[in-house]
């Protein structure tokens, strides 16, 4: 499995539609769509969905990876300046 350069995790890359790849934790999640959502998912067909990451199994939208830069440590060194 790939690690990331920065701290060290498991990650594993997921490609996105516009062919670009994405880093992101290696645990698959439950996630529930809201367009006011507090976190990012990326699905494993690599769509950007904002989302809760609780709420009723019942009613869950589907399953998707956290991307690493939302827990990687070292994350601000590399994102890009303006």
């Amino acid at each position: 499995m790939a690690k990331c350069k920065s701290c060290g995790a498991e990650i594993v890359w997921v490609e996105m539609q516009s062919g670009k790849a994405m880093p992101c934790d290696p645990a698959i999640i439950m996630y529930w769509a809201s367009i006011k959502g507090r976190h990012t998912i990326i699905t494993p067909n690599g769509e950007t969905v904002r989302c809760e990451l609780d709420g009723d199994l019942n009613s869950s939208t589907g399953v998707g990876y956290v991307p690493h830069w939302a827990t990687c440590p070292n994350a601000a060194q590399h994102r890009r300046r303006k």
